[in-house]
């Protein structure tokens, strides 16, 4: 990896970030992260953009915990953030959310608190 990804934390347990690649699980694991939500569908960006499936096992080499929650950009359902909110608490933290820009996962990561 040639650059180091915008992280913006939202908690002690929990930060969110840009489109991620592949490489880019082996660095989340050294900078201390444990797991990783994958918040894009696939293709969304287009061919280019690295797969579930690709990140996954990245994911997996790196020695993280991974998930897909795909969910679109403009409207997160209550049962998607319903599925963030267990995530967040099944999976060892903490926790680094990703999407095209890192807003959804930032609102998702908002909308999950706020029913806490």
């Amino acid at each position: 990896m040639s650059y180091t990804p915008h992280v913006q934390t939202l908690s002690a347990q929990v930060s969110v970030t840009a489109q991620l690649e592949p490489a880019d699980m082996a660095w989340a694991a050294a900078n201390g992260y444990r797991s990783v939500i994958n918040n894009r569908p696939d293709f969304e960006g287009g061919d280019d953009q690295p797969t579930n499936a690709a990140m996954a096992a990245a994911a997996q080499v790196a020695g993280l915990s991974y998930a897909f929650l795909p969910v679109e950009p403009s409207f997160q359902s209550t049962e998607e953030v319903a599925q963030f909110a267990k995530l967040l608490t099944t999976l060892p933290a903490p926790v680094l959310a990703f999407c095209r820009s890192g807003t959804r996962s930032g609102k998702l990561y908002l909308a999950a608190a706020a029913d806490r």
